[in-house]
This record gives structure tokens, sequence and C-alpha cells, in this order.
């Protein structure tokens, strides 16, 4: 039988292979399509959506339907209480099938619905996101050791792709609720 019951769910996104680790921490309506923890997801990590993606969990793919990827279930049709059930169970959110953006999604508490919480929103994080279309993880680790080289070759080519304010250790949690609201709610 299909769980009914609105609850928030306290979850943790971590990008694999980050370090130190690039990770959020947000607070969803349990009874969200993945197709919307999409969308959520985007904006607490920092993404363009500007890529393919898809949930691996369980041995089942989900995401947006297509005839390249016979074998994917459609994420609008699985909320995520189908998907995490219980506290410490886990899944993984696939970006950029490219660049291969990993990232594990633990369900870190359950609480009860409180019709005064906004939802969904951030409450912890750390380090930036990533930009985009930089070789996944270990290219990015390699576009930061040319931008702290200014001897390197292509560190001027580097430096005006990404701007001169990019922090890798930065996060603007107030901006990012404030899109929350505006695209997520």
């Amino acid at each position: 039988m299909a769980k009914t019951l609105r609850e928030v769910y306290q979850l943790k996104i971590v990008l694999n292979g980050s370090k130190p680790p690039i990770w959020r921490r947000f607070l969803v309506d349990s009874t969200i399509s993945l197709a919307q923890l999409h969308k959520i997801i985007q904006v607490v990590m920092g993404w363009d959506n500007c890529h393919l993606h898809q949930f691996v969990a369980n041995g089942s793919f989900y995401g947006y339907l297509s005839d390249d990827i016979p074998e994917i279930e459609d994420e609008n049709k699985y909320r995520l209480d189908h998907i995490l059930k219980q506290e410490k169970m886990a899944f993984i959110y696939e970006y950029d099938f490219g660049d291969s953006w990993e990232h594990k999604i633990t369900l870190e508490k359950i609480s009860s619905f409180d019709t005064k919480l906004v939802l969904p929103q951030c409450i912890k994080a750390k380090g930036a996101c990533p930009p985009e279309d930089v070789g996944g993880i270990w290219g990015y680790y390699e576009y930061l050791a040319v931008l702290n080289d200014p001897a390197h070759p292509d560190y001027e080519e580097y430096k005006e792709q990404i701007g001169d304010d990019f922090d890798p250790l930065a996060y603007d949690m107030t901006l990012t609720n404030k899109m929350l609201v505006k695209y997520c709610s």
C-alpha cells in the first residue's frame, strides 16, 4: 500500500569524490515527486540544469522519459517516500552523463509535517558548486589547481571562464532559499 502521510524529510546530498566534501542538508516534503526533487537539487547544489540526470535506487533508474533510454522509469510517477522509506536509506543522483557528477542522497531524519515550515529549505551547506562542463570531479580539481597557479599557461583562460569572484568554499544559503521559494515551492 502506498504511503500517503506527509512528513518532513531531512536529506543530505554529498558530491561523490569531493575532498573536502561538497554537501548540502535540506528539508523537503516527503511526498514530492523525483522530478520535483531534481529541481530542488539543481538549486541547492547550484547546478545550471542544462544536462540530463537520473536517480538510481534499488537497481532501478528514474529520470526524464526518453526513447534513447528505454529502461528508465518516469520520475514524475514516483514520490520520494516511495524510494526512501526510513532513516539512513540512500540512493544516487547523477547529473550530466558526460561529466558524471554523482551525488549520494541520504535520508537523515523524518519529522512530522509542519504547515508553518517553508519547504523546501536548505539548512546547512559546505563548498561551492563546481562550474558546469569542467570534466567531472577530477576535472574540477585540475581546474582549481590551475587557478591556484598564476604561472600556469591556462591560468588566464580558466580565470576568464570562471570569473574573478569564484570561491570554492563559498555558499550563499540565503540566496539558495530565496531561489527555492521562487522555483521549487
